[in-house]
């Protein structure tokens, strides 16, 4: 096949049904009309890209242009996504092709050091220089087999309230952004992704119930909410109710306790889940049985540093640092080379380059690894993958990239 005659261009509105199509099949979901109306609403047609063979759509990669919160700041990312390629055409280096493209644009326009992305198979997107940078948990709980954090304390002039979600996104909106600052991993909501991300799509529940949402309000306002929805089943010996845990979101330890004790305590419950659980998710110290929490380990966001000084100037560090850094990039020449971080009394970064001898040498994706402070420098020189070339400097950086709380990353887009 003549694989040059496909193009691959700049998508635009026309193109959506196809491009809706062809990830239901790479994907292997069904798409309904109102799903790819949902869908529709987000994407941001200037930044899609279409593989056309003769006018048919066999490839697609978009972005969408949102804010990540990394230590100690808020920077513009591109939010990778919709990226699949027609099982016709596989192994023929269309992914490779959109990819390589994608990332070269997103660099040109100068506006977003970062790229950011959820990975359908992992194997995939190091090729291209994105490095694994934030974990989450999977807990799936047995809620008779813990005792949950304390119940609120009547007459303390707070209360819980069951609300419809799509009726209440300026208060989960409130609390979202009062907390944005502080929890890296998170990305920002306007509001047409609050009503995306709360898209109660009835084709989508599987089963279970409509989404439901509770707040937490005290007499100076909301301090928390939590989405969920539940599954009903009984057995031989009853009920047998899953509660599916979308979000906890709370700006203090009582809310926090208070939310997630009603939540594991739901009548005709014995279990509940949760897949967007931090890694040091508090409630496994508030719990008297945190084996019962069921968590497993899994990936999260993945990173890719389009602009290495912008991106390393941008983020604060825990430590100072005073780092020559060697760094490879095979597709984007202009972070390749030397460069050196550094940050002044004040603990603001520079990176600049230096032709001084390096201290550390790695890649591009090394430094997406780290980028959040979740994968150590140093666990990273111990697989080999940094190379220390001053002696303590692996030591020093490490600390230096690491951060007081680990990312969260809440929802795949």
């Amino acid at each position: 096949m003549d694989d040059s005659a496909i193009r691959i261009r700049m998508g635009d509105a026309d193109d959506w049904a196809a491009v809706s199509a062809l990830l239901g099949h790479v994907f292997h979901e069904a798409i309904d009309q109102q799903a790819s109306e949902v869908e529709a609403s987000v994407v941001e047609t200037d930044r899609t890209l279409v593989a056309d063979d003769a006018g048919a759509v066999v490839g697609h990669a978009g972005a969408f242009s949102r804010e990540l919160t990394v230590p100690g700041a808020i920077l513009p990312a591109a939010h990778v996504s919709l990226v699949g390629v027609a099982p016709t055409h596989r192994r023929r280096g269309l992914l490779t092709r959109m990819m390589h493209r994608q990332l070269r644009e997103i660099a040109a326009a100068g506006r977003e050091p970062l790229a950011v992305l959820w990975a359908s198979e992992s194997k995939i997107y190091p090729r291209f220089g994105y490095g694994p940078a934030a974990q989450r948990l999977r807990m799936e709980i047995s809620t008779r087999e813990v005792r949950p954090p304390a119940a609120l304390v009547p007459g303390s002039g707070s209360r819980l309230r069951v609300v419809a979600p799509a009726d209440a996104i300026a208060e989960f909106a409130k609390v979202y952004e009062q907390l944005r600052p502080e929890r890296t991993g998170w990305s920002s909501r306007d509001d047409r992704w609050w009503r995306y991300v709360l898209a109660d799509l009835e084709s989508q529940r599987g089963g279970s119930t409509a989404l439901h949402g509770v707040v937490h309000d005290t007499p100076e306002g909301p301090t928390g909410y939590a989405l969920w929805r539940a599954k009903s089943r009984w057995d031989r010996l009853g009920p047998d109710c899953e509660v599916q845990i979308r979000e906890v979101v709370a700006a203090d330890p009582a809310t926090y306790a208070a939310l997630w004790n009603f939540l594991l305590t739901t009548d005709l419950a014995r279990s509940a889940t949760m897949h967007f659980a931090a890694v040091d998710e508090p409630l496994q110290y508030l719990v008297d049985e945190p084996r019962r929490l069921g968590s497993v380990l899994v990936d999260g966001l993945w990173i890719r540093v389009v602009d290495v000084p912008k991106a390393l100037a941008a983020r604060a560090y825990a430590a100072p640092v005073d780092v020559v850094l060697e760094v490879t990039d095979p597709l984007l020449a202009a972070n390749a080379g030397r460069w050196r971080l550094r940050t002044d009394p004040d603990g603001v970064a520079t990176c600049t380059r230096t032709d001084d001898p390096a201290d550390l040498a790695c890649t591009v994706l090394e430094l997406g690894s780290a980028y959040l402070g979740a994968t150590s420098l140093a666990a990273l020189g111990a697989a080999g993958t940094v190379r220390e070339l001053t002696p303590g400097a692996l030591r020093r950086a490490s600390t230096a990239f690491a951060w007081h709380r680990l990312p969260n990353p809440t929802e795949v887009f």
